[in-house]
Order: structure tokens, then C-alpha cells, then sequence
């Protein structure tokens, strides 16, 4: 059976406790938009044109369901087997150091839309700033403590900025500067 009955009336469990808590709450609120944005990830990697992006999305589509683990238990309850860490943050660090190597970019906003595959990672890279802003609020409130969450979260949308734009030279297409004077 794919469904429980449980959340008919606007409730769901978080994990390790007996703790129900309405659907809008900031935590099923971060977690659901953490998965919104591994959807996105999923529609980016069936569009990326090269390995490199497709082999990236999916180790961040796997941290991403750590994550959401992470922020899906209920308050009080110490695990120790799903946390982001500091070797998530340096991973995403290097992975974008070696593409903005790569990847040169001039000083100029750029518009989404040049490539498939980069338009996708540029909508996949708002919808993990929209989870960072949740989630660095749930660690402002004191309802969730792993700083190296909020850093990779941070790293990650430097990621996928980068990501797409290496995903719109791979199509052979130049990025679109916002300012049209910055086209020239």
C-alpha cells in the first residue's frame, strides 16, 4: 500500500519519536523543499549532456537525502548516523574549485535559459537557496544544530551555478549576460 491514512487531517511523524507535527511546520517545510530541490536535481541530470554533471548530481542528490533525514527528526532525539559534515562541505568545495577552473566567467549576472541542462541546474540551484534560507532559520530558532549543513547548503548553490554554466558551454552556447550592455 502507498499510503497510510496518517496524513489526512494535515499532520506527519518525524522520525524517533512520537512527535506529530502540522505538514506546514518549519521542519517538514525544510525537508519537503530539500526534496523539491533533489526532484529538480533529477529533471537537471536527465538533461545534463555531460557525465562530469550527471556523476555530481547524483552524489549531491544523495547528500541531499541525508540531509533531509537529518532535519526530519523530532526534537531531543541524538542520532549519529545522518549528518552532513565537514568532508560534504570540502567535497563541494573542491568539485566547485576544480569547475570555476575549468569554467571561465566574466563579471556579469548571467540570465538562465542559454542551455537545457543549465536552465535546469540554475532552477535546481533557487530552490536550494529558497531550503538554505528555511533551514538556517530552523538553526536560528534553535531547532536545528549542525553548522556544517548550513556551509554545504551555502557551497552548494556556488555548485550548481557553476555546474550550469559548464553545462551551457558543453551544449556550445554563451551565457547570456542580464545587462544588455554587458552582451557586447
Amino acid at each position: 500500500m502507498f499510503y497510510t491514512r496518517k496524513g489526512d487531517e494535515g499532520y506527519t511523524d518525524l522520525l524517533g519519536g512520537r512527535t506529530r507535527v502540522a505538514k506546514y511546520h518549519p521542519q517538514p517545510d525544510a525537508y519537503g523543499t530539500l526534496d523539491e530541490a533533489s526532484a529538480a536535481l533529477g529533471l537537471a541530470r536527465a538533461l545534463a549532456q555531460h557525465e562530469r554533471t550527471k556523476a555530481l548530481i547524483i552524489q549531491v542528490q544523495r547528500d541531499l537525502y541525508l540531509l533531509m533525514a537529518e532535519l526530519a527528526f523530532a526534537p531531543g532525539i541524538e542520532q549519529e548516523r545522518y549528518h552532513i559534515t565537514a568532508e560534504h562541505v570540502a567535497r563541494i568545495e573542491r568539485e566547485t574549485d576544480a569547475l570555476a577552473a575549468d569554467v571561465p566567467l566574466g563579471r556579469h549576472f548571467i540570465l538562465p535559459g542559454d542551455s537545457l541542462g543549465g536552465a535546469a541546474l540554475d532552477l535546481a540551484r533557487t530552490i536550494v537557496r529558497r531550503a538554505e534560507r528555511l533551514v538556517v532559520r530552523l538553526a536560528h530558532e534553535g531547532a536545528f544544530d549542525n553548522p556544517q549543513a548550513l556551509a554545504y547548503l551555502n557551497r552548494l548553490s556556488s555548485l550548481l551555478f557553476i555546474l550550469a554554466r559548464f553545462e551551457d558551454r558543453v551544449a556550445g552556447v554563451t551565457p547570456t549576460p542580464a545587462k544588455a550592455e554587458d552582451a557586447s
